[in-house]
């Protein structure tokens, strides 16, 4: 997901975006660690989005924080 799209998200859909893409992880996780995971780029750009999410997240906070 390209940032631009991610900011235009609510901070509550940003939260929830966040969660579904834990549990995405956590899947991959499962399946390469059964040999069963088809596409391994699939787990690094899971964990790029989540980590862009998490960006956004913390700048709202500290915008809001800060005045």
């Amino acid at each position: 997901m390209e940032p631009k799209e991610l900011r235009e998200l609510s901070t509550e859909e940003l939260t929830h975006k966040c969660g579904e893409l834990k549990e995405e992880i956590f899947h991959l996780k499962l399946r390469r660690a059964t040999s069963r995971l088809e596409n391994p780029m699939k787990l690094k750009q899971s964990k790029r989005d989540l980590a862009r999410v998490e960006t956004i997240l913390r700048e709202r906070a500290l915008s809001q924080r800060a005045g």
